[in-house]
């Protein structure tokens, strides 16, 4: 089995609504997000799947984050926690690049989304 995982970033502000200390006020990130493929065959050229292709589309769906209100997305249910961010930038992924849906042959899926808030507080959300 092969991985490849490429990073993009973004900042945005949330608050937590149904949570009772700090992140129930309003604050920001500078988040990370790492997008991780896995597959066990190769292409042609010895590669899993082009970087760039992965990369541009994370990027592209960062950009739907980047400086916005969290709280603003109805998606997040008033409550754009890191696990749900990285829900939504696998689905929104998965809609860009619809080969990497799992069909469990050994093709190459999205395996899984990470988003970090800090260097030492992450999300991973796996794609089944």
């Amino acid at each position: 089995m092969y991985e490849v995982r490429v990073e993009a970033d973004f900042s945005a502000a949330h608050f937590l609504q149904d949570y009772h200390g700090k992140c129930e006020r309003l604050h920001g990130h500078n988040y990370k997000v790492y997008a991780h493929v896995r597959g066990s065959m190769l292409d042609e050229s010895g590669m899993l799947l082009d970087f760039s292709e992965l990369k541009h589309a994370l990027r592209n769906v960062c950009a739907l984050l980047d400086h916005y209100n969290l709280n603003d997305f109805d998606v997040f249910k008033q409550n754009p926690s890191a696990e749900r961010i990285a829900t939504f930038i696998a689905d929104k992924l998965l809609e860009m690049l619809p080969f990497l849906v799992n069909k469990n042959d050994g093709s190459t899926f999205l395996y899984a989304v990470d988003v970090f808030e800090t260097d030492t507080s992450r999300a991973r959300y796996i794609v089944e």
